[in-house]
């Protein structure tokens, strides 16, 4: 390939990176099509075990070829590895899968707005991070919104609250393993990272699951919608949001990651029947702007972000 030998060539434009984040973003909104589907006849954490397989087989040759990052890792930093792939890759999907099955899968969606603010909470906890008195006021917000977005303005019913738990479970997960990567991305690039922890994540999936689970049958609609699902939305989507987030400012990229919840929104309302109120998209811009407030203070004070 020709070395490109222009400033604008090696240094993209802020606009065109935050079309990188938008578009990988967009590409996110299409799992629940694909997901929703498949709980009717598989369990959650089997999903989740057959989608970390297809990107286990797809990441494991590139990790080898990383290896010297990841090799001398110390025990603390595969401590956090761990963490970040139990915990994120693998628990936090099968909650977000559950939830999705057994509640409205925009809801779900909307729902993974609050995870700067778990991953506020847990730097400030393990980290010492500052938060400071506009954080609580964007927490309270957010938890205002999160309400509507999940309940409107009325009492919520067992399997709304039990779905709600599981959406914001997966977010607090997520959230979490955004702190752990902190840590860890001081010796890894984050392509690395991310096939470390899915590859960490296969061996609990299958000891959640089960041996019997790896031979399952599976048919032919089941199989083509778990790949596509594992390599659109999972792995394409994610390596085009990060390629975008390079470049981008994060409190600009939070609001190019809307395309995420809209794409979803459309599509779920389409191919899945989920609609959602006036109201609970009125929660969800309550819930966007504590969330957009929140990452503008901490670029502000120059802290890492919880993209």
């Amino acid at each position: 390939m020709v070395a490109a030998t222009s400033a604008s060539a090696k240094h993209p434009s802020e606009r065109r990176a935050l079309l990188w984040v938008a578009l990988g973003a967009s590409l996110w909104g299409t799992d629940t099509i694909l997901r929703r589907p498949l709980t009717a006849a598989l369990t959650s954490a089997h999903i989740v075990l057959i989608e970390h397989l297809i990107l286990t087989a797809a990441l494991l040759i590139p990790l080898w070829r990383m290896r010297a990052q990841w090799l001398t890792l110390s025990a603390r930093q595969w401590g956090a590895v761990i963490g970040i792939g139990w915990g994120g890759s693998a628990l936090g999907t099968i909650c977000f899968t559950e939830a999705i099955k057994i509640g409205n899968p925009t809801t779900a969606i909307l729902l993974q707005k609050t995870q700067p603010i778990f991953a506020a909470l847990l730097a400030w906890l393990l980290l010492k991070e500052p938060l400071g008195r506009r954080f609580w006021i964007c927490l309270l917000l957010a938890l205002c919104g999160a309400y509507v977005v999940n309940f409107g303005l009325s009492a919520p019913g067992g399997i709304e609250r039990r779905a709600a738990l599981l959406a914001l479970t997966a977010a607090a997960l997520w959230g979490g393993s955004t702190v752990l990567g902190r840590f860890v991305l001081a010796r890894l690039s984050f392509f690395a990272l991310t096939a470390l922890r899915v590859i960490v994540a296969t061996p609990f999936l299958i000891a959640v699951n089960g041996l019997p689970a790896l031979t399952a049958p599976l048919d032919t609609r089941q199989s083509i919608s778990l790949l596509l699902m594992a390599l659109i939305p999972g792995l394409l989507a994610l390596l085009i949001y990060y390629r975008g987030l390079r470049d981008a400012r994060a409190s600009r990229a939070a609001i190019a990651e809307l395309a995420f919840a809209g794409t979803a929104t459309i599509l779920n309302w389409i191919f899945l029947g989920a609609h959602i109120s006036a109201l609970q998209l009125a929660g969800f811009a309550l819930l966007w702007v504590a969330i957009l407030n929140l990452e503008t203070k901490r670029a502000g004070a120059g802290l890492p972000q919880s993209n």
